[in-house]
């Protein structure tokens, strides 16, 4: 479903019907970016539970905070809350949808995806520029939001995974205007 960048306002009806036009969505929802939970405790997941942090430009400690985040999102009137199918690239959709979004004229489209970033055998965190910024994005953990409330709240299934045979959930978050 590709627009021209003169069109008119996208209903959110079409916003989650040009999500899910990607293969690896499975489905997609409107929400409100203040239905969106930031919270403190998550970082330290990332700084306590991640061997990426500190190794990568879009991972903590490089990442907006969780008060940033939660300063950009209240910037945005509306997201859409993606369920990716298992095995997919999350960030590249995340940065593919909020590419299409942008060109159908919404100047402030903005994707997170999930996970660490994985263009680089290794970063180049000393350079403080990313080699790959026109596709590289942060994940929602990264920026401190709490994937688990967030996609409770919006009716999705998410659960922690306890042993490798369990299916795991995969989300991202395109914040639209």
């Amino acid at each position: 479903m590709k627009r021209k960048a003169n069109q008119t306002k996208l209903s959110n009806k079409e916003l989650c019907e040009l999500a899910k036009s990607n293969s690896g969505v499975s489905d997609a929802r409107i929400i409100s970016p203040s239905e969106v939970v930031t919270a403190a405790w998550v970082r330290l997941k990332c700084q306590f539970g991640c061997d990426g942090f500190g190794q990568c430009l879009v991972c903590p400690p490089f990442a907006p905070t969780p008060e940033q985040m939660r300063n950009v999102l209240d910037d945005y009137h509306r997201a859409i809350l993606l369920h990716c199918r298992p095995g997919v690239d999350v960030k590249a959709i995340a940065a593919e949808l909020e590419r299409e979004i942008f060109l159908a004229g919404y100047w402030k489209a903005f994707g997170l995806g999930a996970g660490s970033c994985y263009f680089c055998r290794q970063c180049p965190v000393e350079e403080k520029q990313c080699r790959h910024a026109d596709r590289a994005r942060p994940s929602m953990e990264g920026c401190g939001i709490d994937v688990f409330s967030t996609v409770k709240k919006a009716g999705f299934p998410i659960e922690v995974v306890r042993t490798t045979r369990q299916c795991p959930n995969y989300y991202g978050l395109i914040l639209v205007d």
